[in-house]
């Protein structure tokens, strides 16, 4: 009888953010995959959870997923994290998820920490429908991409790091208009949480001039235009 995979959430920021069950899904595990064993050794440490870890991450997760299959196969019960947040939104999961699917492998995902939903609910912008972009290619594919974006009606969630924002509040203001409305979310839960509300191009104009720091999600407000 096949095992089972459990795509478990771990904190943004604030430690406290663990759900129990998580952290006795972990426990229970015969394995837990982390995208940086180094970076969840330290989580699973503060919770007392003894599992061994095993990496898997963008660079191996294709020659990793085969084993992780057999032993899924085996009977074996594997749960995944990443550095932050819940496995395969713009992090390692996917792959393995849908390699399960395929296998008629059983899979849980556990309800818990994913940044883009607080930074849309504290951004002002509607919530009632939007459209998850994630991280932007930096060069091939990045005008195109922002291009097919630009009859979106509905409210825009991005991904950025905090040394490309500045470009990338650029990019958007020139490929939707400086006026457009937008909301930028970094630290979500940790102690210097900061929501900066705006046009684009004052976004923009804030982010060069204090050298924010930490990881970003950026809302911006779909085309409103008749």
């Amino acid at each position: 009888m096949s095992g089972k995979l459990y795509l478990v959430p771990t904190p943004i920021g604030n430690l406290k953010d663990m759900t129990f069950r998580a952290v006795e899904i972990l426990k229970e595990s015969d394995v837990v995959l982390a995208e940086d064993t180094r970076n969840s050794g330290i989580l699973l440490k503060h919770y007392e959870i003894e599992t061994p870890m095993r990496s898997y991450h963008m660079h191996n997760e294709h020659q990793a997923t085969e084993d992780i299959i057999r032993q899924l196969k085996d009977g074996q019960t594997i749960s995944i994290i990443t550095d932050a947040g819940t496995p395969g939104i713009s992090d390692p999961g996917y792959l393995l998820a849908k390699e399960c699917v395929a296998n008629n492998i059983a899979i849980e995902c556990l309800p818990g920490a994913t940044a883009f939903v607080p930074a849309l609910v504290v951004s002002g912008l509607p919530n009632n429908e939007f459209t998850f972009v994630g991280f932007i290619p930096v060069k091939k594919g990045r005008k195109s991409k922002l291009d097919s974006l630009i009859e979106e009606k509905k409210t825009m969630i991005f991904y950025e790091s905090p040394h490309k924002i500045g470009r990338t509040l650029r990019d958007l203001a020139e490929t939707f208009g400086n006026e457009r409305k937008a909301s930028l979310s970094r630290e979500i839960s940790k102690k210097f949480e900061e929501t900066i509300r705006g046009t684009l191009i004052e976004l923009a104009e804030i982010a060069e001039k204090r050298n924010l720091k930490g990881e970003m999600v950026l809302v911006v407000e779909g085309n409103q235009e008749k």
